[in-house]
């Protein structure tokens, strides 16, 4: 993944709303999306956990979809939607690049 995507995930991410609708939906929604009706169950109880509307909800899915972090098909009127896996290893891979570089300037060895 391009720095250019990742820009674009962390300043999604950037919104506390959208980074716990995130957090969210990685840990609830991510079996149940399957269907229309689990993604339908999902977005209602997002709308309940954030206490955010419909409309509001509607406008994260989008942005967290555009930055890549979630994955959508329209299925009819219903859009599915997903945590794009390649979107959390390209986080995952950030903060353990982070990590290693942190640990070789603290023992001053040289970063690999």
């Amino acid at each position: 993944m391009k720095t250019v995507n990742l820009t674009l995930l962390f300043k999604a991410l950037s919104c506390e709303q959208r980074l716990n609708l995130f957090l969210l939906l990685t840990g609830w929604c991510r079996d149940e999306m399957a269907s229309e009706e689990g993604m339908e169950r999902c977005f209602t109880r997002a709308c309940e956990e954030l206490h955010l509307s419909r409309s509001t909800i509607s406008h994260h899915f989008r942005e967290l979809e555009k930055a890549g972090l979630i994955v959508c098909v329209r299925n009819g009127q219903t859009k599915l939607c997903r945590i794009n896996p390649e979107a959390v290893a390209a986080i995952r891979q950030f903060a353990d690049t982070a990590d290693r570089r942190n640990m070789h300037a603290e023992t001053g060895r040289p970063t690999p």
